[in-house]
């Protein structure tokens, strides 16, 4: 796939570079079924086994999820449940499990991310745009949203707003690739754009020329066809 259609999906990335050891630390000081599901599926998702790890990720959720309540495993679950789905292609199922973590967890700017994502992919861009815009409220600085809003955008023929999200993204994180690539290709395209004022006042001007050709070529001789009748008749 390309590197752009699945932009900074960074739920799981993160999950794995920061979050692994305080939840492993957890298991040492208590063998809970929950815990050992988790770490399981976290090192599956990470040699890139996705259907094997949300195996792993549902049976943690169906365990007693006291301890990983408490490291905050039990958001990262869903993260990787769901960034697992995604690779899956399985943006449905994706959005059912994000739409379980965001009402244990309505603040995670990542499942917001990670929701936008599935529904771009399944066009539903209106939402997508909504659910990008969540994970910008919670954090402003997190640059992935602004590049995949740009990107839904730009998809939906918005180029001068997908310039803007680009533009944010470029501020919150100077120099990033997919984001200057971004908005160089929304820049060109918004300049080739032709304003909707210019479309309409070209409409109305073609159908007043059209007008006006109708009344000079059908209205008019007809007229001018009766006036000389009339003007035979009183010769009579």
């Amino acid at each position: 796939m390309k590197i752009r259609q699945f932009v900074y999906i960074l739920a799981i990335l993160l999950l794995i570079a920061g979050f692994v050891q305080p939840v492993a630390a957890a298991e040492n000081e208590t063998k809970d079924a929950g815990t050992t599901f988790y770490n399981a599926g976290v090192q599956l998702l990470n040699s890139n086994e996705y259907q094997r790890a949300i195996e792993l990720f549902d049976q943690a959720l169906a365990s007693d999820t006291t301890m990983i309540r408490q490291s905050d495993a039990l958001l990262y679950t869903y993260q990787g449940k769901s960034y697992a789905l995604i690779q899956l292609n399985k943006y449905d199922d994706a959005i059912q499990t994000i739409d379980q973590g965001l009402a244990i967890y309505p603040k995670d700017f990542m499942l917001w991310n990670n929701k936008g994502y599935s529904l771009s992919k399944l066009e539903n861009y209106k939402e997508a745009l909504k659910s990008y815009d969540m994970a910008i409220s919670f954090d402003q600085n997190f640059t992935p949203s602004q590049i995949n809003k740009g990107d839904t955008l730009y998809k939906m023929g918005r180029f001068q707003d997908a310039v803007d999200a680009y533009s944010k993204a470029n501020v919150t994180d100077p120099g990033n690739k997919q984001a200057m690539d971004g908005l160089d290709k929304a820049k060109q395209a918004a300049a080739s754009e032709i304003p909707l004022t210019t479309i309409a006042l070209v409409v109305i001007l073609i159908i007043a020329a059209g007008g006006a050709i109708y009344y000079i070529q059908f209205r008019k001789p007809a007229e001018e066809k009766t006036a000389e009748k009339k003007t035979k008749g009183k010769k009579k």
